[in-house]
């Protein structure tokens, strides 16, 4: 009888709605010439910022593979895979961190930003240096929901808006080929501002999750120089193609006695998933 009892009130009780945590972090790569705000310096506060908010899934920018390990082993519920954008591991990653017990990794990838995305390295549109996409296909342990995440970094430079265009619609291009039942994540640094051209090409097929956010937290720009105070224009952005709710999301402005865990401040967002 009791047991019945537990049964039907157990069955009353509504599920708790699963969420999916996401960020995206320019970590700033390992730069001896930071001074006071390199590497070592920083490393733990990064650590620390990252396990205050337990997200499930973390897209990086400049992310060495040293940068990467030194994550993972202080916060070994995470995993994390990539290439550099040279094809090894002795350039920056555009790496990808996720919570093996809430995410399971099926097949990942890379394709270049380029006039011929499938070799490694590749530099086209006078970009100074070769620019990448990491993606993989993941599934949601919890629900079996599948997703594709893409995490990216655009060139840098003022005069590099035309390339960044290109890579715009070599992205949108490749994600519109994906049925419309598989929902889509972009995360990463796009050096140009919301709003702008770059900005209306990839949102003219994805959502902002900013913008749709139930609950927005701290600042909209996100680049700050290890100041504090960030420059105008929003450049860290998450994009999705989901019918998912954004319960939150925060720009987080973390600091330690005037110290940053990067010239960037992480993004997150806060997916409810249906």
């Amino acid at each position: 009888m009791i047991r019945a009892l537990l049964c039907l009130f157990l069955a009353a009780i509504p599920a708790l709605p699963q969420t999916l945590k996401v960020m995206t972090f320019n970590v700033r790569y390992p730069n001896p010439d930071d001074g006071a705000d390199a590497w070592p310096a920083r490393r733990d506060l990064l650590v620390e910022t990252i396990a205050g908010e337990s997200p499930d899934l973390i897209g990086t920018q400049e992310l060495f593979r040293e940068q990467g390990d030194y994550i993972v082993s202080k916060l070994p519920r995470y995993a994390w895979f990539g290439l550099s954008r040279r094809g090894n591991h002795t350039d920056e990653h555009m790496g990808v961190f996720y919570l093996t017990s809430t995410l399971n990794p099926v097949d990942s990838g890379n394709f270049w930003l380029s006039e011929t995305p499938e070799r490694p390295g590749s530099i086209s549109w006078n970009m100074s240096l070769p620019r990448m996409v990491t993606w993989c296909l993941f599934e949601h342990r919890a629900t079996g929901v599948r997703f594709m995440l893409y995490n990216t970094h655009f060139a840098h430079r003022r005069e590099d808006e035309a390339a960044r265009e290109k890579s715009a619609k070599l992205i949108a291009a490749r994600l519109a080929l994906y049925e419309e039942a598989l929902p889509l994540i972009l995360t990463g640094d796009f050096n140009a501002p919301a709003g702008g051209t770059v900005y209306s090409l990839l949102t003219a097929g994805l959502k902002d999750a900013w913008k749709e956010a139930g609950q927005r937290e701290g600042p909209e720009d996100t680049f700050h120089g290890f100041k504090g105070k960030p420059r105008p224009g929003r450049i860290d952005w998450i994009l999705f193609r989901a019918p998912w709710a954004v319960r939150r999301a925060a720009t987080l402005t973390i600091s330690r006695e005037g110290r940053f865990p990067s010239d960037h401040f992480p993004v997150v967002a806060e997916f409810s998933l249906k």
